[in-house]
């Protein structure tokens, strides 16, 4: 490892599926170490971790960092959003945390919406609507379901709350993540105690608010990770983000996500509030807003098409009329909490390679629809999409997303923004620094960009229609019939 230019920040990505770590030079941003371990989710309709694998993940994350890790002057951690971690006496996990994607909760959002004066007051208190993957209705549904579990809760967190506690002792969150939980008022930017009276949570459980730019404590003694008591600790954020910042984003320009979960979402200066619910109206962290659209069924959903078709993911073959709506989780956009997956259109001379395409074109199909909503009115249409997360790299998906938005695509060469936008928090501690700035001079959304092709209007035009007329089966209980 050649000498660092500058001090060494750790940025840390504790998504669904894994913790990730990296060591980064804060003068150049070169990644100087990395590691990454797994953790485990439950299946079917409960979507639980236990939250101290991810502590142990994040430790043998840092393990694999060697010397570096001990050389950080400050650390960050990003992590996924919206998922209730609910904490005894002594800071353990009265059960397991439900994570963004249990749907079990769909009945009290709607009750919620209902009982809060409707989808358009929500919007205007909270910035959105509340879905089943918020961390209000998570908190009603164990409230109502685990009313013993309810009373024994002495702190409620986020996931990277969580692990910032872990590492301060000190109960903080941030902007970002907090404005998904529900509970946060964006207008006032505080707590909104009459909704937490509403679902009974006292908001002396909840963690302290840091400012962008603040410092959330220090590293404390016997934590057991790699890091000097002392080393500052940055307020960390939502996965998203933190995205935002590792891409140095400025207002206007079009994200959209390809992970485990799929999303849109640009930087905006005003504050969002759609009633429909179909964006969310995120807070950024640095003090800007973050409107976003997320849909459940991503690569994960296509993969699993491909698997049950024998395919490799990437043998698509053009010229299909066959829709395929991969809604295989429940669907948050549009909002169908207890749909399944859906085929329309099968043919004698359909390949299995147009049924993988539809399924792509589905799952885009999904993103495309909120990405108009996402962006202000003086966005600039022909800006290249910037695509990243894991699907990013596959070409099938960069060619149904050039396809069907009519956009030039452009493809940072930067991987694990996530963790980068923790790192560039960090760095923006030791410097001064907005962290968006931290990263547009790492220069992380460098790439490639494909030029734009005309839009697939017949395409996104058909699976428009199939889904407006399977609408009423796609909203029913498919386990109740």
């Amino acid at each position: 490892m050649s000498a660092a230019e500058g001090p060494l920040v750790v940025g840390v990505d504790t998504s669904t599926q894994s913790t990730k770590a990296l060591v980064v030079d804060a003068a150049t941003g070169r990644v100087v170490a990395s590691g990454q371990a797994p953790h485990t989710v439950s299946s079917g309709a409960a979507r639980e971790s236990d939250p101290r694998q991810w502590w142990d993940a994040l430790g043998k994350a840092l393990a694999q960092c060697g010397d570096a890790a001990r050389e950080a002057a400050a650390v960050s951690i990003g992590g996924q959003q919206h998922g209730l971690v609910t904490l005894d006496e002594q800071g353990e996990p009265v059960r397991p945390a439900l994570l963004w994607n249990d749907v079990r909760s769909a009945p009290q959002a709607r009750r919620l919406i209902d009982e809060l004066g409707g989808p358009k007051a929500w919007a205007e208190r909270t910035g959105s609507v509340p879905s089943a993957s918020f961390t209000v209705t998570k908190w009603a549904w164990l409230a109502e379901h685990e009313p013993d579990a309810a009373r024994a809760v002495r702190a409620v967190r986020l996931p990277h709350d969580y692990l910032t506690e872990r590492l301060t002792g000190e109960g903080t969150t941030d902007r970002g993540d907090v404005s998904g939980t529900g509970w946060w008022a964006s207008g006032t930017e505080a707590y909104d105690e009459g909704l937490l009276a509403r679902v009974g949570l006292d908001p002396a459980l909840l963690p302290r608010v840091v400012r962008p730019g603040e410092v959330a404590g220090t590293v404390r003694d016997g934590h057991g990770l790699p890091f000097s008591k002392g080393t500052l600790v940055a307020a960390g954020t939502g996965d998203n983000a933190a995205a935002a910042l590792g891409l140095g984003l400025r207002p206007g320009v079009p994200v959209m996500s390809l992970g485990t979960s799929g999303t849109v979402y640009a930087v905006s200066q005003h504050r969002p509030a759609d009633p429909t619910g179909t964006v969310a109206g995120f807070a950024d962290a640095r003090g800007d807003w973050l409107p976003l659209a997320c849909t459940l069924n991503c690569t994960l959903a296509v993969d699993r098409v491909a698997a049950l078709l024998n395919l490799d993911r990437e043998a698509v073959e053009p010229g299909t009329s066959t829709t395929l709506l991969p809604f295989l989780d429940g669907e948050r956009t549009p909002n169908l909490p207890h749909s399944s997956g859906l085929l329309y259109g099968l043919r004698h001379d359909t390949t299995a390679g147009q049924l993988l395409q539809a399924a792509y074109d589905g799952a885009v199909h999904s993103l495309l629809g909120a990405l108009d909503l996402v962006l202000d009115n003086d966005a600039d249409p022909s800006a290249p999409l910037l695509l990243i997360g894991g699907g990013a790299r596959g070409a099938a998906w960069q060619q149904t997303v050039r396809r069907l938005s009519g956009r030039p695509v452009q493809i940072p060469e930067a991987r694990e923004l996530v963790a980068l936008g923790a790192a560039a928090q960090a760095a923006g501690l030791l410097t001064g620094e907005d962290a968006a700035a931290v990263a547009r001079r790492w220069n992380t959304a460098a790439g490639p960009v494909l030029e734009a092709v005309e839009r697939d209007e017949a395409t996104l035009n058909r699976i428009t229609g199939v889904l407006s007329d399977a609408a009423p089966l796609l909203e029913r209980d498919a386990t109740s019939h």
